[in-house]
């Protein structure tokens, strides 16, 4: 079916035909041209009556479902400020590690027997350094920090290059690294290197999310995280031997967040998260604030996991 474009008035009589109460025309308006129809109809899935029946749930206001968009952009703000955080820290702790093994002149950190030496691999490696050196040339000459290195010393040191890499690029390098280097960054957050293998990429992609104000609080990420000690504590529930939250949703972040950022940090974005829950769960009538953490894939307890 094609879509066609669809003025204001034209998206109100859609919502409405659907059965979504809208009490006041004139600021609706105001908000789809603001905000877009798109994204603002991508919350609708908390309030349609079933996933066969698409009309809205009776009593549902256009407010409620504005009031779960404001609450996902806010926990979005919450979440990308500390994924920065985390991907601040990882780039200087993988600068750190591996300028301290291999040197800090781009000929020398960026040698492909500095990474892993499986076969299998060998264009992996070689099509990422050479991302990495394209970057590099782009980006290096639009950084003042990248441009007096360059002036000054005529290269660049890793912990000035890992600025100008995406957590993208990041994330790939760290899976090409030798397993002794894996290791010894992965020592530095106190986790295993094959957890951090797996939690770099999903990392990426939420950040990726936040970054372009997608919709966040349903995502899923493309692969789960292992059993942590975290579900259990949290006597998340199982369905067919599997847990049923905090596997691969915003949840799983959230465990992986437990496990990378300080204590303080934890805790701060913890009770930022609650309070915006308490706003939410003011806001709605028509469905219950338990409903959407079942879609974030948060345990009712989730903010227990702050004192675990």
């Amino acid at each position: 079916m094609i879509k066609t474009f669809k003025t204001l008035d034209e998206q109100i009589n859609i919502l409405q035909s659907k059965g979504l109460s809208i009490l006041d025309i004139e600021q609706t308006k105001e908000i789809l041209l603001r905000e877009n129809y798109f994204f603002i109809n991508g919350y609708r899935i908390l309030f349609m009556e079933s996933a066969t029946n698409k009309n809205f749930i009776p009593g549902s206001t256009f407010n409620e479902l504005y009031s779960v968009f404001h609450f996902d952009r806010h926990i979005r703000n919450i979440i990308f400020k500390n994924l920065l955080i985390i991907e601040n820290n990882i780039k200087s702790i993988m600068a750190y590690n591996l300028s301290k093994q291999y040197g800090y002149r781009e000929k020398q950190y960026l040698e492909a027997k500095n990474f892993t030496q499986d076969k299998k691999r060998k264009k992996q490696v070689d099509d990422l350094l050479r991302k990495m050196k394209r970057q590099i040339r782009i980006n290096g000459g639009q950084h003042e920090a990248t441009m007096h290195y360059m002036e000054k010393y005529g290269y660049i040191p890793l912990w000035i290059v890992v600025k100008i890499l995406s957590f993208g690029i990041v994330s790939e390098f760290y899976q090409i690294l030798k397993v002794e280097d894996q290791k010894a960054i992965a020592q530095d957050f106190k986790i295993d290197y094959q957890d951090l293998l797996i939690y770099l990429p999903i990392l990426a992609n939420f950040r990726n999310l936040c970054a372009h104000e997608e919709i966040l609080f349903d995502h899923k990420a493309q692969r789960d995280i292992d059993d942590t000690k975290y579900h259990q504590l949290l006597n998340i529930p199982k369905m067919n031997d599997e847990y049923i939250y905090g596997k691969n949703d915003l949840f799983a972040l959230i465990i992986i967040l437990k496990q990378l950022l300080r204590k303080e940090d934890f805790s701060l974005m913890i009770n930022e998260i609650k309070y915006e829950v308490e706003i939410l769960d003011n806001c709605l009538k028509s469905i219950s604030k338990e409903k959407v953490l079942d879609k974030m894939g948060f345990p009712l307890n989730y903010e227990n996991i702050e004192r675990l």
